[in-house]
């Protein structure tokens, strides 16, 4: 427990260094631009952006990802059984008006 309080004290730290450093960047439109680079580095910039992302992520345990997949089928087999019903009540109604 004491292991994922440092780790987000980590990353809020990270977060708000990256946050000053980018307030320390007030550059013109012109500047940005040569300082995006070609085509590739963006590109580069891009996917080490998604690796940092993907490390802040809290993935699920196998225990969560098992509950909450149970939890998913039994919605959609209780939402299936209401609208079945629902179809065979308005059926039956059907039938017996004409």
């Amino acid at each position: 427990m004491a292991k994922k309080k440092e780790e987000t004290k980590e990353m809020k730290k990270e977060s708000l260094k990256e946050v000053s450093k980018k307030d320390k960047k007030k550059t013109s439109s012109k500047e940005k631009k040569k300082e995006k680079g070609n085509i590739f580095t963006r590109i580069a910039n891009f996917f080490s952006g998604v690796k940092t992302e993907f490390k802040r992520v809290k993935w699920p345990s196998r225990k969560d990802m098992v509950k909450y997949s149970i939890a998913t089928i039994i919605f959609i087999i209780s939402c299936s059984l209401f609208f079945y019903l629902i179809d065979v009540i308005l059926a039956v109604l059907h039938s017996l008006g004409n």
